[in-house]
């Protein structure tokens, strides 16, 4: 059964994200604050943790990075993390923080599902409509 650990203070985020993963499998839990989450995981590791990036006291990056650095100093279990990013330029700010993927607003519960499901597997996940924009020349007139 797979243990997964929101931290949002957007109720409608929370909802939705239940909605998409929860089930006979899978237990979903939340906190409200970037702050919250290493407590969480102290108290009961999870096999994933789900970052909203806009959370009002510490952003998930904030949140990420945290994490990252009290599991490298040994304080907290590494656990894979999966961050929602707002808009296509906070994929640099994913990767750059340690993300294990990402997906980006506005949800769908494909997309998350297979985020999941991937980072439950050990796997890796870059939300494809987080790919560059193809800017190409405009066509000739005439």
């Amino acid at each position: 059964m797979a243990d997964i650990l929101i931290a949002s203070d957007a109720d409608w985020v929370v909802a939705e994200l239940r909605a998409a993963i929860e089930g006979p499998d899978t237990t979903v839990r939340s906190v409200r604050s970037g702050e919250a989450v290493a407590a969480a995981i102290r108290e009961r590791t999870p096999d994933l943790v789900v970052l909203d990036l806009q959370i009002g006291n510490m952003g998930g990056m904030a949140t990420c990075i945290h994490l990252r650095l009290e599991a490298d100093a040994g304080r907290l279990p590494s656990v894979p993390i999966l961050m929602l990013l707002d808009r296509r330029a906070d994929v640099f700010l994913a990767r750059r923080s340690g993300a294990d993927g990402f997906v980006i607003k506005p949800l769908d519960a494909m997309r998350l599902g297979r985020a999941v499901r991937i980072l439950l597997e050990g796997g890796h996940y870059e939300d494809p409509t987080g790919a560059p924009i193809e800017i190409s020349a405009p066509a000739a007139v005439g």
